[in-house]
């Protein structure tokens, strides 16, 4: 042990390590520089000097980026509870709604029967160029890209907005075909988060076509239409199939602003709506869609005027009343069914021939009346036209206007068809090889008493029926044929009581006449023609003896799409009706008619023609129905009180003492068919006519012949020429004409008192 003195430092009291001399403990025990409970740093590590003043209030980096962190954690889970709860909506209603378009044969537009301008079409029948032109002008990578949203889009959009730039969508096809079809056009910020959300679902659930068809058939391009097919008839008169490219890129550009770029409404905008077009056609070349050679010569596509609304006016509402009638009665399309909308009805109408038909009334009937004479103010004509060997309507009169006179004069059934029945008695006579009441056969030729108000007999003798000839002119022994030119009353009368009222009805029915026809009674008053049966039932009827005895109804619709899907139709049958001879025969006799009977006004036509007049009871209307070999074609001038309604007599009218059937209606029918006709050869009429039946074949009466038609050889005392004992009673024999049974006797009828 060294005797030197050890020198020892004090011991910490606090448990401390010893200090090392560097650094003299405080008062407190805290290492000098240090705050209060700040943990000892590593050594050689300088202390973070301490925020102070202005500092303070700004977020470290690590602030900043956790609430950065944060706010993007929250906006994805704010858009993935917006994807898992906001649905694919159902289409709004404005972008579903469409129009029935109702057209002619050739495709050209005679109605739309709603207020939403819209037909829908398939892509595929879009041209190539069409829709390139479309990519190239509002989404040139939308095949490309399988983004649904151009956000970066977006954001420029709104940026724009907000800057006073003016507003933009910056929305893809898709975000716009959504917009479109499932949300509406308002422009808030909610509406534009639905549309982003909507847009990226659909994006997976459908494929880019189904989305572009959608997108075609929905966007607005001015003019009230509303997808590409109605702008194609808006703007060029044709359908989106018939669009060339040049056309195509005039319509993508409307898409930007319809209004500022119509140069027919605003010619004033040509040069911006040309500098729009140059920009879709040279997008088009960048994108390869189209050659720099077919750039360099497509030339500007000036649009057609803007037409006015092809409403209900005028035929069309006639028009379109037929074909709803037409496709309900056939089974082809009910009425609410149709209401849905979206039909394309194409009917069997020539335009052509329908304009012919308007102008013939126009002249013949609308320019002869006068404000000055009241009878004119009950002025009605109805009119139809069919072609024999097809059965197709076309064309169709329904009145002056349909917004002013509602009824359709065509298809209506309350007017007596007058005489122009009477050759449905001739056509029976000879299918049921009938014979008069003393055994001779039915033909033009055979001769009949066609004395006035002669009482009709029936196998038990007197009907009392005296139907009364036109001014009450006796006639005397007259052929068959000379009656039908002369339209003699009394003479057709007893042939149809001779024939059969039945058969004659059954003859009718065979021919076209509906057999729900109002008062299509078997009696001899049939022949007279107090059915009342419609203008275009008459018209088909004689289309089926123009066609050699075939029958099998009038066509009115050729076809029936939706949403470019075909509607099925039924298949026209053709039976032979009657016999050739029996329909020939009667041919023969109506030509005559023509010729030199009551209808020489028809010889207006100009070519092989036959036809036959007709007057209805108190002449409340006059008809004149006939035929070509290749036209077949009814005219009615009929007299209603616009303001009762009541059918009223047409005397006075049109300036003339009285209107009958081979007056204003066969000289319209005339008028009519030569220009129907006029670009088509004349035609002869091939006749089979039934044996006796010829011209040449009168049978002269001869009192020693067996059965002759001399009344003093009859056994009857009261029968006449054509007529012997009855041994069957008649109870449907109708009361004379002008008998008063006030209107109560069931199945009593007044026949007409004109023929015509």
């Amino acid at each position: 042990m060294s005797d030197e003195p050890q020198s020892w430092a004090p011991r910490d009291s606090s448990g401390a390590g010893a200090s090392s001399g560097h650094h003299r403990p405080t008062a407190s025990g805290e290492q000098p520089g240090k705050r209060p409970g700040q943990k000892p740093g590593k050594p050689g590590k300088k202390a973070r000097p301490r925020r102070t003043g202005w500092r303070r209030a700004i977020p470290t980096w690590r602030m900043s980026l956790g609430t950065l962190l944060g706010l993007v954690v929250l906006l994805g889970a704010g858009v993935f509870a917006a994807y898992r709860f906001v649905d694919i909506p159902a289409a709004n209603a404005s972008a579903t709604a469409q129009s029935n378009v109702y057209l002619y044969s050739d495709g050209s537009v005679i109605a739309r029967d709603g207020d939403v301008n819209r037909e829908k079409v398939k892509l595929s029948q879009v041209p190539p160029g069409v829709q390139h032109a479309v990519l190239a002008a509002e989404d040139r990578d939308f095949y490309s890209d399988d983004r649904a949203v151009d956000v970066k889009a977006m954001v420029r959009a709104g940026w724009n907005t907000v800057t006073g730039k003016g507003k933009q969508g910056g929305s893809t096809i898709t975000q716009q075909y959504v917009k479109n079809y499932y949300l509406g056009q308002e422009r808030t910020v909610l509406r534009k988060a639905k549309e982003a959300i909507i847009a990226v679902k659909l994006n997976r659930e459908e494929t880019k076509d189904q989305i572009f068809e959608g997108y075609l058939n929905t966007s607005y391009f001015g003019r009230n239409a509303y997808g590409i097919q109605a702008a194609a008839q808006a703007y060029y008169g044709k359908n989106v199939e018939e669009l060339t490219t040049a056309e195509g890129a005039y319509l993508a550009s409307l898409l930007n602003a319809p209004s500022a770029y119509d140069v027919a409404a605003h010619p004033g905008n040509k040069p911006a709506a040309q500098r729009r077009w140059n920009y879709v056609l040279n997008g088009m070349v960048k994108e390869r869609w189209l050659t720099a050679a077919e750039r360099a010569t497509t030339r500007f596509p000036t649009p057609g005027e803007a037409k006015p609304s092809t409403g209900l006016s005028g035929q069309r509402g006639y028009i379109v009343q037929a074909v709803e009638d037409y496709l309900r009665r056939r089974g082809i399309l009910d009425a609410k069914t149709l209401a849905t909308g979206g039909y394309r009805i194409t009917t069997t109408l020539d335009r052509a021939k329908q304009d012919a038909f308007v102008q013939a009334v126009a002249d013949n009937v609308t320019a002869k009346t006068s404000a000055d004479r009241a009878a004119d103010r009950n002025v009605r004509v109805g009119g139809a036209s069919i072609v024999p060997e097809t059965g197709k309507v076309v064309a169709l009169y329904g009145g002056i206007d349909y917004t002013k006179q509602y009824v359709s004069n065509a298809t209506r059934r309350d007017y007596q068809v007058g005489s122009v029945f009477k050759p449905f008695v001739l056509t029976s006579a000879v299918v049921n090889d009938s014979t008069t009441q003393d055994g001779r056969r039915i033909t033009p030729n055979t001769v009949y008493d066609g004395t006035n108000k002669r009482t009709v007999v029936g196998v038990q003798g007197s009907t009392d029926y005296a139907p009364a000839n036109e001014d009450d002119v006796d006639h005397g022994d007259i052929t068959v044929r000379i009656a039908t030119d002369k339209s003699v009353n009394s003479v057709y009368a007893q042939m149809a009581q001779d024939v059969g009222p039945a058969k004659v009805r059954d003859t009718a029915i065979a021919l076209g006449i509906p057999a729900d026809t109002p008062d299509l009674t078997a009696a001899p008053s049939i022949a007279l023609g107090t059915a009342n049966a419609s203008v275009l039932d008459m018209t088909e009827a004689y289309a089926t003896l123009a066609d050699h005895g075939r029958h099998g109804g009038y066509v009115l619709v050729e076809r029936v799409t939706k949403d470019g899907a075909e509607i099925p139709l039924p298949e026209r049958t053709t039976e032979q009706a009657v016999s050739r001879e029996a329909a020939d025969t009667t041919t023969a006799v109506l030509r005559s008619v023509v010729e030199g009977g009551t209808g020489t006004a028809a010889q207006a036509v100009g070519r092989p023609a036959v036809g036959k007049t007709g007057t209805a009871e108190e002449d409340r209307a006059a008809w004149f129905a006939g035929y070509t070999p290749d036209l077949a074609s009814v005219v009615a001038v009929m007299g209603q009180n616009p303001d009762t309604g009541a059918q009223t007599p047409l005397y006075g009218a049109l300036g003339l003492p009285r209107v009958n059937g081979g007056g204003v209606p066969a000289e319209t029918w005339a008028a009519y068919t030569e220009a129907a006709l006029r670009s088509s050869p004349a035609k002869e009429f091939d006749l089979r006519t039934a044996p006796g039946s010829d011209e040449g074949d009168e049978l002269l009466v001869d009192e020693n012949a067996d059965g002759g038609a001399d009344p003093s050889s009859s056994a009857d005392p009261d029968a006449t020429p054509g007529t012997a004992p009855d041994t069957t009673p008649d109870a449907s024999a109708p009361p004379t004409p002008g008998t008063d049974t006030g209107g109560t006797d069931e199945g009593s009828v007044s026949a007409p008192d004109g023929n015509g």
